[in-house]
């Protein structure tokens, strides 16, 4: 199969549970893109927004096929490269420990922690690649975390500056325990998808930035007896409605 040409990308978007394609998305062409760390989450859907070529992935696949720790982060972020993207925004669906990151709320993280294991975390894994050493005191690309939060501000989208996202393994939800250490630890935040995309767009150089929109509290952390499923995707859907004119706002920036 030919590979694609580099081409002009403003910006690509990776799609997290409940945005499986990015509305309004115009002349939109789909790429399929060989890696030689394997296949990529789906198709790359490349069209214009707000005046601007913007690349999409979903994460876990159109039909939510792929759970957290079964994503090939290496080839996404390694396709979305080849397409010539030098700006990501990770959309990510997360549990909410702080107090003030209750469902519906967006976040725009400032730092990590891994808990995840088993996961291919380096593109220096595979057999006769570079050792890379990257600093990754700062995870997220600042001068574009701040133009996420301008844009926010013009769109009129409430969201918070900062806080700590904590990378567990999945599938399944946390328990009551691994939440309090993670509080401990000094996490706002707990998804499954944060790590290591966040590293490997580092290591590939891509400034790289979190939409972070909280779907429920943390096991512990409200007042559910039970983490409902249901109430989960309902509020995902809220939250994701905001996406769409934050990315429109940076664009047009």
């Amino acid at each position: 199969m030919p590979q694609p040409k580099p081409t002009s990308i403003d910006l690509a978007v990776i799609g997290g549970s409940g945005l499986y394609n990015f509305p309004g998305l115009q002349h939109a062409e789909r790429h399929t893109v060989d890696t030689p760390y394997g296949a990529a989450s789906g198709d790359i859907v490349v069209g214009d927004f707000a005046g601007k070529r913007v690349a999409f992935l979903a994460r876990h696949g159109e039909s939510h096929n792929l759970p957290p720790h079964r994503v090939n982060y290496r080839a996404n972020l390694w396709a979305l490269h080849k397409l010539g993207a030098q700006r990501v925004i990770g959309v990510n669906a997360v549990g909410g420990i702080r107090a003030d990151m209750g469902p519906r709320v967006i976040v725009v993280p400032d730092q990590v922690i891994d808990y995840t294991h088993g996961r291919y975390t380096s593109f220096c894994d595979a057999d006769g690649a570079e050792v890379k050493h990257i600093d990754f005191s700062e995870p997220y690309t600042e001068s574009l975390r701040r133009d996420v939060l301008a844009a926010a501000g013009r769109a009129n989208v409430a969201v918070i500056n900062g806080g700590c996202y904590g990378a567990t393994q999945g599938p399944r939800l946390e328990t009551r325990a691994e939440i309090a250490r993670m509080k401990r630890d000094g996490c706002d935040l707990v998804g499954m998808t944060g790590m290591p995309e966040a590293a490997l767009a580092r290591e590939l150089e891509l400034a790289y930035a979190c939409l972070a929109l909280v779907a429920n509290f943390a096991a512990g952390c409200g007042d559910e007896a039970e983490i409902s499923i249901e109430e989960i995707f309902a509020h995902l859907a809220a939250a994701t409605a905001n996406v769409p004119p934050i990315i429109e706002a940076l664009l047009k920036n």
